[in-house]
């Protein structure tokens, strides 16, 4: 038996007519972090708050540590640190007090653990400033801090690095990986940025319009990241005749009249390419290339990168 910390079996979310969450199973295995990853408006935020019993689904349901979650049942959310959409604070109170309140709302007696967790976000420093006084990024990370607070096993974070510049995004991306292995947290990480979820996620969801359009290791997609040789030729029949007979590649494939990916690596480009040529073959251009992420997820979803949409 699998050890999930998130499944969901058949959700449905309708909001007036237009169904939002479209029969959605989400596999999330304990101690691993889960990429949620689609274009705005595909569903990702609604699903969250569903797993945090702040919406209700229409049908379907949700087990969180083997625990079906019910409407009434609030015990299994102490378990859980969220984000979800813009943080709010109070803004007259400092970082400081706002974390002792959190504790106070949380039922959460280790005070000690406030000076930690700013610490571990970088905000110690401007841990008795203001909450008027943070910039947009600082507080994002007063989020992250507010997030793992009461130590939980499961976090729950909808577009964490939002707000963030490049090195930002980069300190976050370190400190998820940190929770993650000095802490064995769990973590689901919605984003529309792909390029940020490939970077630390373990397995990814795509979801499209509502629909769960694939579950997929990160090991599984690295597979499918394969380099190649691509070259435009100005004969294509001869190139591949060529190809085959005097340079010994048998797997490559012919993709438009003049373009052939060359996916055997043991010949290097320049041989590639004199061999070509010696045989009567123009060549209009020859270089290495690999298969991104983003072009498996076209082949999945048949839509251009998510992060343009």
């Amino acid at each position: 038996m699998m050890n999930y910390a998130i499944e969901t079996h058949h959700l449905k979310k309708v909001y007036k007519d237009k169904i939002v969450v479209n029969d959605v199973n989400i596999h999330v295995k304990k101690g691993e972090i889960y990429g949620f990853v689609g274009p705005n408006g595909a569903g990702k935020s609604t699903l969250m708050k569903m797993l945090l019993n702040l919406v209700q689904a229409n049908s379907g349901e949700i087990v969180i540590f083997g625990n079906k979650v019910i409407e009434s049942d609030f015990e299994i959310l102490k378990r859980i640190g969220s984000i979800i959409e813009n943080p709010y604070f109070y803004e007259k109170l400092t970082a400081r007090e706002n974390l002792d309140l959190h504790c106070e709302y949380m039922g959460y007696h280790n005070k000690n653990h406030i000076k930690e967790v700013l610490e571990y976000v970088g905000l110690l420093k401007d841990a008795d400033k203001k909450i008027s006084q943070y910039s947009l990024g600082m507080k994002q990370r007063l989020a992250i801090a507010r997030a793992i607070l009461t130590k939980p096993e499961l976090l729950i974070l909808d577009e964490p690095i939002n707000a963030l510049d490049p090195e930002g995004i980069r300190e976050m991306r370190e400190l998820f990986r940190k929770l993650n292995t000095d802490y064995g947290i769990t973590i689901f990480i919605s984003s529309h940025i792909l390029s940020e979820v490939e970077q630390i996620a373990d397995t990814i969801g795509v979801i499209q319009s509502g629909k769960l359009m694939k579950e997929i290791s990160m090991s599984d997609v690295h597979k499918f990241q394969t380099d190649y040789v691509e070259v435009e030729v100005d004969d294509i029949e001869l190139a591949g005749y060529v190809l085959e007979h005097e340079c010994g590649i048998r797997n490559f494939k012919i993709v438009s009249e003049n373009r052939i990916e060359i996916y055997d690596l043991g010949k290097a480009v320049k041989e590639i390419s004199a061999l070509l040529v010696q045989n009567g073959v123009g060549i209009n251009s020859i270089g290495r290339k690999q298969n991104s992420l983003e072009d498996y997820f076209f082949q999945i979803t048949g839509t251009e990168v998510v992060e343009n949409l």
